[in-house]
């Protein structure tokens, strides 16, 4: 990774922020036209905005960088969403850092597992390496998510020590 960012700073999502607004359109727009009809599952703005999801943002000073968020599914499992680098900022290392805020998060809330489901091939194939550095695996579907050639899913038992990254 070149460029890594010293000043991020993981701050709540603003959704009135016009900077994660763009950031949160281009997501959706992305999922879609990535995704063949009916297999994405990206969360609108009214959808991260549920009692259940914490939603998250990366900054350099005024910079949006990017966003995540976390879902409770149970008292002891969290779901990523919304996993998305601002393509100015990609390979610096900001989907990693969220991915720890995330986690940390999950720890913090005693959760055992956090589950993700994705893409298959092109756009989704450097957030996949990611999640595997961290030692997410390929596994069932949770969460009502049909299955098909494809999403995949990929879980993170937390009881597990950590991985080095």
């Amino acid at each position: 990774m070149a460029d890594v960012i010293q000043g991020l700073e993981i701050r709540a999502g603003d959704f009135d922020d016009p900077q994660v607004q763009a950031l949160l359109t281009f997501h959706l727009k992305s999922m879609l036209e990535a995704s063949p009809p009916g297999t994405a599952f990206a969360l609108d703005w009214s959808g991260l905005q549920t009692p259940d999801i914490t939603f998250e943002t990366a900054w350099d000073d005024e910079t949006l960088l990017g966003c995540g968020a976390i879902r409770e599914l149970s008292p002891t499992h969290g779901e990523l969403k919304s996993m998305r680098t601002h393509p100015d900022h990609l390979r610096k290392g900001v989907g990693q850092r969220i991915l720890d805020h995330l986690l940390d998060l999950a720890r913090a809330r005693g959760y055992q597992k956090v589950s993700l489901e994705t893409g298959t091939d092109g756009p989704f194939i450097p957030a996949l390496e990611l999640y595997k550095r961290y030692g997410f695996q390929k596994g069932e579907t949770f969460a009502g998510y049909p299955p098909s050639d494809f999403n995949q899913f990929y879980h993170l038992d937390l009881t597990a020590s950590e991985p080095a990254v």
